[in-house]
């Protein structure tokens, strides 16, 4: 009944060896890669293709009674093990950096818990150690990658004025990331042209991280200890072997084995939609006798530019698009009830799309 829908912007799945990655791969792909306990294990990044549970687009389809329905999704790849020294190229420290290159955001898989028989690539647990360790390597690329930029612009600022402002802004990007600090702490500049200038480089720090704790016991101090040395960053705490295991049992047993842990989501379905808001990204909807769909598009994407993951010709042959809210769908139990009610109506191509909003898009065709 489902089908997947390939998106662009995906998460690269990170840490150091033996913290979990690959367990966490698996356990949200239900592939199973090798995740035996040896460093590099996974020598070439797994992409993952995970739907995101959203209980509205049930609620839709127990209305339209389509024949398919199809989730948004999230894009997550699972990047072999950074190790001391990548920035330098040691491990496969070359080819992790240019993985993380390519992922729009981080799930940095952080270790807190205790086992002889998985060894720690540091010998030790130490979450906050592992946590500057890699920090550290990522900064040290950017770095590479600041400085190769200033003195370019320190090139061009000599024949033209314009690029002295830019050059400042990048010395001062430089400065921040010197005193080991991520480039996503840093703010945008006022001027689109450096902001597009800063994106083009694509800084392995400028990227948004959630840290996934792997621990049975969410209230540890450990776990206090990360939220408060990463401040304001997304802290998810999981035990990673239970959701493997639960990722492994029909949808009968899983509803009874949860009801007996008490709990009402999985930690894989939580992790689904905060790599989704972590990405700034929002769902609309479609529906027919056809299929229920839910559409990804990045929050404050107008109607025309929305149309566009639907279709790429949409965008030029765009006219207007008809909205329902969800709850007005809802309470009116579908779109011509809803309709008749004054509850649909049409909007030009510079209409913002609001999460939850169900369209139906008018184009030449």
């Amino acid at each position: 009944m489902f089908k997947n829908f390939k998106m662009k912007l995906s998460l690269g799945i990170v840490g150091l060896p033996n913290v979990g990655k690959s367990t966490l791969f698996n356990a949200l792909t239900k592939q199973s890669i090798p995740a035996e306990n040896y460093p590099f294990c996974t020598i070439d990044p797994n992409v993952g293709i995970v739907p995101v549970h959203d209980e509205r687009l049930y609620q839709i389809a127990q209305i339209a009674k389509p024949q398919e329905i199809i989730p948004a999704v999230v894009e997550f790849v699972d990047i072999a093990g950074l190790v001391r020294g990548a920035s330098k190229g040691e491990g496969l420290g070359n080819q992790f950096l240019a993985n993380i290159r390519e992922v729009a955001g981080i799930i940095h898989v952080v270790r807190a818990f205790e086992d002889t028989n998985i060894s720690h690539v540091e010998n030790s647990v130490d979450p906050i150690r592992d946590i500057e360790l890699i920090h550290t390597e990522l900064i040290l690329k950017d770095l590479e990658t600041i400085s190769k930029k200033i003195s370019e612009l320190e090139s061009k600022s000599r024949s033209d004025k314009k690029y002295i402002e830019i050059l400042n802004y990048f010395q001062k990007l430089n400065e921040h990331l010197n005193s080991f600090n991520l480039a996503i702490d840093y703010p945008l500049s006022d001027k689109n042209e450096i902001n597009e200038i800063r994106k083009n480089l694509f800084l392995l720090t400028d990227k948004p991280i959630i840290f996934v704790v792997n621990t049975a016991d969410p209230n540890s101090n450990l776990v206090q200890e990360i939220k408060k040395f990463v401040k304001d960053k997304t802290v998810l705490p999981m035990d990673i072997k239970l959701e493997a295991d639960l990722a492994m049992l029909d949808d009968h047993a899983k509803k009874s084995f949860m009801q007996d842990l008490g709990i009402s989501q999985t930690g894989l379905e939580i992790l689904t939609k905060k790599a989704y808001d972590t990405l700034n990204l929002i769902s609309f909807f479609t529906q027919g006798p056809k299929e229920v769909r839910a559409w990804t598009i990045k929050r404050g994407t107008n109607a025309q530019l929305a149309s566009g993951v639907i279709h790429t010709d949409f965008i030029k042959n765009f006219i207007s698009v008809e909205v329902c809210k969800f709850s007005d769908f809802i309470n009116y139990t579908g779109w011509n009830n809803a309709k008749e009610n004054g509850k649909v109506r049409y909007q030009g191509r510079e209409y913002i799309v609001e999460d939850g909003d169900i369209m139906l898009i008018h184009h030449n065709s």
